[in-house]
């Protein structure tokens, strides 16, 4: 990709990385990019690096618009590798850059690279840098979506330089949202947004309501929302805006999700009967197969409704090994204002529906109890038990209050 002005002066300087299918566990069916700006004024300024593996492009693309040793400022807004990575190389190339970053940012940076303590300058929230025309104003964001975190808001093109936040994971030739929605569509763009949330800022919903709550206190106006992954936000940016308000405040779809693995059938075949119950009762009902399907698609699927229910053989007297993993991976996300049950099958004994309800108590989830467990195979009286469980689930789902 050849560099692409995003607004005068600002322009995109990054990566697309196609290939990349595994982000630290998430899967990323659609590849993602990594998002860096160059802004020309009196003093140019870089906005984050990239990952290492794609230095070589995004260096390409700052040399087409200046030389890189002209560089006088780098904003480090988030030290995470994939936007960290190419560091190194950069400073190489801009001699004469002065860093600024977060305190914690600093910390971080000092553990990972040897770098001059007098080319480190730290900022907090209300700081404002000239550069001529322009002036950065850098607010921190910690925990969102690491300590180090914060963004920086270009008053005079009323754009703002999120870092993770409002990103998205999709390698695409289309730099905008707009562009996206004409290429793919804009449910495919919501998509994006769901699954980037509820993957990786789902546990801050609340810091998210406070944060964008400043930023209209520190009068951040949006014209452009440049996020370090996917889509530049420049047709809609409430429209990022908005959709993490509602996930942030656990809006969610009237619907149940059945996530589940099987091991030699018969939990698989308990769920055909749950869903009847539940579609009877006219709720809309899905149901997801683990091993079938990553985790973290699973992940953002339960983020959209409001029902779950988990479906789990007992292996070892315990979960079996991918539901188990998909449940503490949701633990550590915290959902929120949902209602939850479990089931399964057993041979000699059971236990793993006693410990997927602990797990889901553990998460504040409201839960629908007895499960049903079926031992060895499903006969018609569980079948029964099974039916009468999925309505009896999809009763108390229509009368939870969120």
């Amino acid at each position: 990709m050849e560099p692409i002005k995003v607004k005068e002066d600002l322009y995109w300087v990054g990566a697309i990385d196609w290939g990349v299918r595994d982000f630290h566990g998430y899967v990323t069916r659609n590849g993602t990019t990594y998002n860096n700006y160059l802004l020309l004024d009196r003093d140019i300024t870089l906005f984050d690096s990239v990952h290492r593996d794609f230095f070589s492009y995004s260096i390409d693309n700052v040399r087409r618009i200046v030389e890189p040793n002209k560089i006088k400022n780098f904003v480090i807004n988030h030290i995470e590798p994939d936007h960290l990575g190419a560091f190194e190389a950069f400073l190489r190339e801009m001699p004469n850059c002065k860093i600024y970053i977060t305190e914690r940012g600093k910390k971080g940076l000092e553990r990972m690279f040897n770098v001059e303590p007098s080319r480190v300058k730290v900022v907090k929230t209300g700081e404002i840098l000239n550069t001529g025309i322009y002036n950065l104003l850098f607010i921190e964001t910690p925990m969102l979506h690491w300590p180090d975190s914060m963004v920086t808001y270009v008053k005079e093109l009323r754009t703002l330089i999120s870092q993770d936040i409002f990103g998205i994971h999709f390698a695409s030739t289309c730099r905008f949202d707009d562009e996206f929605v004409e290429t793919y569509s804009s449910f495919e763009l919501e998509d994006a947004v769901y699954d980037y949330y509820a993957n990786i800022l789902m546990p801050f919903g609340n810091l998210i309501k406070a944060k964008i709550e400043e930023l209209g206190k520190l009068g951040v106006d949006l014209e452009v929302i440049a996020p370090d992954h996917g889509v530049v936000w420049r047709k809609d940016p409430k429209k990022a805006i908005n959709i993490y308000l509602d996930l942030a405040n656990c809006k969610s779809e009237m619907g149940a999700i059945i996530v589940y693995d099987t091991m030699w059938g018969t939990t698989e075949r308990m769920v055909f009967p749950i869903m009847r119950g539940i579609a009877d009762e006219g709720v809309r009902v899905k149901a997801i197969k683990l091993r079938s399907t990553p985790s973290s698609y699973a992940i953002k699927e339960v983020s959209k409704l409001r029902g779950l229910l988990v479906g789990t053989p007992t292996l070892n007297n315990s979960m079996f090994p991918s539901v188990a993993e998909f449940l503490h991976h949701l633990f550590g996300l915290k959902p929120k204002m949902k209602i939850a049950g479990a089931f399964g099958s057993y041979g000699w004994s059971g236990g793993a529906v006693k410990e997927a309800y602990e797990l889901l108590k553990k998460m504040g989830l409201e839960t629908v109890e007895p499960g049903v467990e079926v031992n060895y195979a499903l006969r018609d009286e569980d079948e029964k038990r099974c039916y009468d469980f999925g309505k009896n689930f999809a009763r108390k789902l229509k009368e939870f209050e969120v």
